[in-house]
């Protein structure tokens, strides 16, 4: 086939079509098993548990995906990683359950992440949650929605409270007086969901500590982006998917206004 006769790669909305369709698939087939009797195991040396409801979600996203999309790469917390998804120049990046061990203890702060990785960076994203009935998405070139309806960040307003999301351990770590003026959200299970939170106002920003994956991300990085945030590292910079090695190390969000002041109190957390 000549150069000139080779078909358009999918729009970034027909991919958001697709990856729509597959997280609510997912998504309902994982409900099914909720707060019922399912097989539960351990991987990563019994670091981190999956069960039978993480796989059956992967089988449909992976077959609905790769079906519709055979020239994709695919990465996704539960399958063996395919280094040849490091020649495509689009991904499919998945967590079937983000926050598998809220699912596993019957808290319904859950949800099917998947995104589309192009040239490392997200292009379209979904986020459902199917036991508070939430569906966040974007592209890389539209508007953040949840439930159909456009979401911003919080813009908080000078001598505001700031509702930020962190371990517990680094609070005190944070440089002074930023940790006074701020209000520490409890654990959120979902690191993905805690993201969205951000982009639809309920908390103005996190601190996500070191050893988060690609596939807890991607899709939230993009939505939180449309919507008036940015996840970064602490050096600033923006992040990059679909690399050799797929975790990252102490990252921040927030919303773009609230992100300088939030990046320099995290300063004293930076490895030495």
């Amino acid at each position: 086939m000549s150069e000139t006769a080779r078909p358009l790669a999918p729009a970034w909305s027909e991919d958001l079509e697709l990856i729509l369709a597959a997280a609510i698939a997912a998504g309902d087939t994982a409900l099914g098993y909720f707060r019922k009797t399912f097989d539960v195991h351990w991987k990563n040396e019994g670091r981190s548990p999956v069960s039978e409801a993480d796989l059956a979600a992967n089988d449909i996203l992976k077959g609905r995906l790769l079906g519709a999309r055979p020239d994709y790469g695919w990465l996704s917390e539960e399958t063996d990683d395919d280094e040849s998804r490091l020649s495509r120049e689009s991904v499919f990046v998945v967590d079937p359950i983000d926050g598998t061990r809220a699912f596993i203890a019957g808290r319904d702060l859950w949800c099917v992440s998947v995104a589309v990785v192009q040239r490392g960076q997200p292009v379209a994203a979904v986020l459902y949650a199917p036991a508070l009935d939430e569906v966040f998405q974007a592209t890389r070139d539209g508007e953040a929605r949840k439930n159909g309806a456009v979401i911003a960040v919080r813009v908080p307003e000078r001598q505001q409270t700031l509702k930020v999301a962190m371990a517990e351990d680094l609070v005190g770590k944070l440089a002074s007086p930023y940790r006074e003026e701020i209000a520490r959200i409890p654990h959120v299970p979902s690191l993905a969901y805690r993201l969205a939170m951000i982009a639809d106002g309920r908390i103005d920003g996190t601190i996500v500590k070191k050893n988060s994956h690609d596939w807890d991300l991607a899709a939230a990085d993009l939505i939180l982006a449309r919507a008036g945030g940015a996840l970064c590292g602490l050096d600033g910079l923006p992040l990059s998917y679909n690399r050799p090695i797929v975790t990252h190390g102490i990252l921040s969000a927030a919303s773009k206004p609230a992100l300088p002041a939030l990046l320099a109190a995290s300063r004293p957390l930076e490895p030495h």
